[in-house]
């Protein structure tokens, strides 16, 4: 069968990595993608993941300066379905490709935008890079200590990129499944800053807290050791595992596993290890990590998945993760041919072949052959398919434009339906702690009825940390406290069955039959039920039964690693480091492997969850959907997901986490602040050289190439911070960004408190008011999106079971049933008394 989005047309105007991405994962499930290229092509081609989020593309080269060549794209709009943009400011209107202008040719486009920043505010003419995002907006501030020096420290991981893209294809889908019902498209917009906002996990919570509570105003040292439970190990031979088993039931099971149980058994040690006294706490530390050294991190490995329910993994690279049999299993690497990647420059060129213009190796097409990343999700009925050889620029120019295509036509239009793109869907989670549950979250700041059915007691999360990421992950829920080992629990169950289009679940396999939610006994009930499972490691290969936890993955697909920076960890031998050194590289890894393997599989869950409604929305009925955070975490790796043969090597941060080189670093200043300085595009060198009245430095040889800035990068650091040293932090904010030169403050408040406070993000609507029934009036985050016409849902999150009762009163039970379900513990709401913030 062919993918969901098969009969769709995209126009891709995005350029760069983020837009790219988001339309790859079209293309992979079906849309024909064109994308409309300037004079020369995507200035991000040069990228060594471009062949990848090029792939199953179709070129046009047009240039939108002409009027002309403005009329042939409104041409191809009026056959389209979708735009994707990413234009800066207000370069959209400048060069006639707006959402106004291409609405008025095509009333049914759903438009998004990708910007840097988004619509209003101060940061407006902010590029939207990575590392400037995450500078703004305190992401280099919550990395602060993790090398051992002062101030903010860089952010590797491209998390605001990955959730962007995931954003981007969902706003797609959502207007997509909007257009389903009220026969007209509108305009969606998402930017990098609010892609930011799944990774601040409960700061923005705890802040507001704290002002009634002092048990919320908790602010851990930079050189904290890690929560025991996900302790990083050195191993015999000096590799480092990954602990993952975060629950109290599943850390004894790792105790026992490694012959610790005198921990097990001793007084001191019993409930939660965040209550034991310090000395307690790291006189196991120490016994976990010296016991951890007396095998291989194989052997352990091994050993763990014999038992089947320890969580660990060896920390590796994302190029050896791609090799790993849990990653090949599941084809979360696949293999593209594209000849033009087997072209090689020839390394001695005589003056008559550079003439003749004879300056290629001939074209081997054995190595044209490339591994990129697969498929964001298995879809059981309407599966993708990835994308064939990324096209040249302008590659198929003359066949798209001429050839014929129906306009797109609606059939009716409802002209006052305003409702949320996923009003009338009814989703139940079967889910605990973040992933899961957070990408459920956003379904329902969509408009979707999301129903968190949570055993009694609720969800574990909710017992940790005061509850406060359990509030942060379940937004916009509502909560029922089910018994489903009960007879009288599955009869309810299976009454909310009946209602239900999609299942979002992360138990293991095996747990959701026993438990009456299975896909088959679901699919008795509700035939056209989009059933999403996930798992840590995937439905194939060894780690298929596995458990793992949000670390897990971090260490796996290499973004730990990689945040770690060079020639992290050291290298050694059995014997060559003391107890003290082992201590100091796991907590430095710990610090590396933070909260992003959580959320990047949230925005992956978000996504699949999306295409299995619109598919579901129009007429290809339910399908099983799975996915995993291994493969979640690859696409959040994706900037080093791919390999050929002269591929660049991926940029590493050095080893005091600086940046990634001269024109990609944090820079001190005059007054002890700091800036992120970034620079990607030839023509941002030149404007910056300009801008700092240095203009013959933009020609200096040394200078005025990537190869002679990459060639000459230690002196270009030193004249950089010579000259950075010169000014105040907030003057060379002033004067590069004001042109568009990604040079900002990174040394402002941490992200928290940046986004309470940061009056771009208010104005921006980045955070929203609600009133909590426990807490009163206080500020939630805010959505993903920002919507023209169709309204979101951006509620707070539930107690425990808050509204089990009024769901059942619409099941069909009576006061005096429902008083009986809570009799008898087959149902429960959490008591608590209310306070204000």
């Amino acid at each position: 069968m062919a993918g969901p989005l098969s009969g769709l047309r995209v126009i891709d105007l995005s350029s760069g990595p983020v837009g790219g991405m988001a339309t790859m994962i079209l293309a992979d499930f079906g849309a024909d993608v064109v994308k409309v290229e300037r004079p020369g092509g995507d200035p991000f081609r040069f990228m060594g993941t471009a062949p990848m989020w090029l792939r199953g593309k179709r070129s046009v080269e047009l240039d939108l300066n002409r009027k002309v060549e403005q009329e042939r794209l409104y041409q191809l709009a009026e056959t389209a379905d979708v735009v994707v943009s990413s234009f800066r400011a207000h370069s959209a209107v400048d060069l006639g490709c707006d959402y106004d202008v291409m609405a008025s040719r095509n009333s049914g486009i759903v438009y998004v935008q990708i910007s840097g920043f988004g619509s209003y505010g101060p940061y407006v003419g902010f590029p939207g890079y990575e590392g400037v995002v995450a500078a703004k907006s305190g992401r280099m501030q919550n990395f602060a200590g993790t090398a051992h020096r002062e101030g903010p420290q860089y952010a590797a991981v491209q998390v605001a990129s990955h959730a962007a893209t995931q954003a981007a294809v969902s706003g797609v889908l959502a207007g997509l499944i909007a257009r389903q019902r009220i026969g007209i498209g509108q305009y969606i917009e998402t930017s990098m800053l609010r892609a930011m906002l799944p990774y601040e996990q409960g700061g923005l919570i705890s802040r507001q807290l704290a002002r009634i509570d002092s048990q919320f105003d908790v602010a851990p040292p930079a050189n904290r050791m890690p929560t025991i439970q996900y302790q990083p190990v050195r191993t015999k031979g000096g590799e480092w595992l990954q602990l993952g088993n975060l629950l109290r039931q599943q850390f004894d099971s790792f105790l026992a596993a490694v012959d610790l149980h005198e921990i097990l058994v001793d007084e001191k040690t019993q409930g939660s290890p965040a209550l034991w006294p310090p000395e307690v706490l790291e006189g196991v530390r120490d016994q976990v990590l010296t016991r951890m050294q007396e095998k291989t991190a194989d052997e352990w490995v091994a050993h763990f998945t014999e038992l089947g329910n320890i969580a660990a993994h060896k920390f590796q690279t994302t190029q050896g993760a791609m090799d790993d049999p849990d990653i090949t299993a599941n084809e979360h690497v696949v293999e593209v041919r594209d000849p033009r990647l087997g072209i090689l420059i020839k390394d001695n060129i005589s003056i008559m072949e550079a003439m003749l213009g004879q300056v290629q190796v001939e074209a081997d097409e054995e190595e044209g052959r490339s591994d990129q990343i697969g498929l964001l999700a298995d879809m059981e009925h309407t599966p993708g398919e990835v994308g064939g050889a990324a096209p040249a620029t302008g590659q198929h120019t003359f066949d798209v434009l001429n050839e014929p295509r129906e306009r797109w036509q609606y059939e009716t239009l409802a002209q006052d339906d305003y409702d949320p793109p996923l009003e009338g869907v009814t989703v139940l989670e079967f889910a605990s702690i973040i992933a899961a549950p957070l990408g459920a979250s956003q379904l329902a700041d969509l408009g979707a009825r999301v129903i968190k059915v949570e055993p009694i007691g609720g969800d574990p999360y909710r017992q940790l940390g005061g509850g406060v990421g359990a509030t942060r992950v379940n937004a916009s829920k509502e909560s029922i406290s089910l018994d489903l080992k009960s007879d009288a629990g599955r009869e309810i169950l299976d009454k909310l069955l009946a209602q239900t289009d999609l299942i979002i679940s992360n138990f293991r396999p095996g747990v959701p039959e026993r438990l009456g939610f299975g896909y088959e006994q679901v699919k008795a009930i509700r035939p056209d039920i989009v059933y999403l499972a996930m798992n840590g490691y995937g439905r194939h290969g060894p780690g298929a039964h596995r458990p793992s936890a949000h670390p897990v993955p971090g260490a796996a697909a290499g973004g730990a690693l990689f945040q770690a920076g060079a020639g992290f960890p050291p290298p050694s031998e059995d014997g060559e480091l003391s107890l003290e050194e082992v201590r100091e590289i796991s907590r430095r890894l710990f610090r590396s492997n933070e909260v992003n393997p959580d959320p990047n599989t949230s925005m992956v869950i978000m996504s699949a969850a999306m295409l299995g409604l619109y598919a579901q929305r129009i007429g290809l009925g339910g399908q099983r959907i799975w996915l995993d955070m291994y493969g979640a975490n690859a696409y959040a790796n994706s900037d080093d997901f791919v390999r050929y043969r002269g591929k660049p090597e991926r940029a590493e941060p050095d080893a005091e986490l600086y940046g990634t080189g001269p024109l990609s670093r944090l820079y001190q200043c005059q007054d002890g602040g700091w800036v992120y300085f970034e620079v990607v595009l030839e023509r941002e060198w030149r404007m910056f050289c300009e801008r700092i009245d240095s203009p013959d430095m933009a020609t200096d040889q040394r200078f005025s190439s990537r190869e002679g800035r990459s060639a000459n990068a230690a002196l270009l650091t030193q004249l950089l911070e010579e000259l950075f040293a010169s000014e105040d932090a907030q003057y060379w904010e002033d004067r590069l960004s004001v042109v568009g030169i990604g040079c900002v403050r990174a040394d402002g408040p941490a992200a928290a408190e940046f986004w309470e406070t940061d009056q771009h993000a208010a104005q921006n609507g980045l955070v929203t008011p609600v009133i909590h029934s426990k807490w009163g009036d206080m500020l939630r985050h805010g959505p993903l999106w920002k919507t023209a016409r169709s309204g979101l849902s951006l509620g707070p999150a539930p107690v425990i079971g808050e509204q089990t009762d009024a769901i059942l009163e619409e099941l069909g039970y009576d006061a005096e049933a429902i008083a009986q379900f809570h009799a008898d513990g087959v149902v429960d709401t959490e008591v608590f008394e209310p306070v204000e913030v």
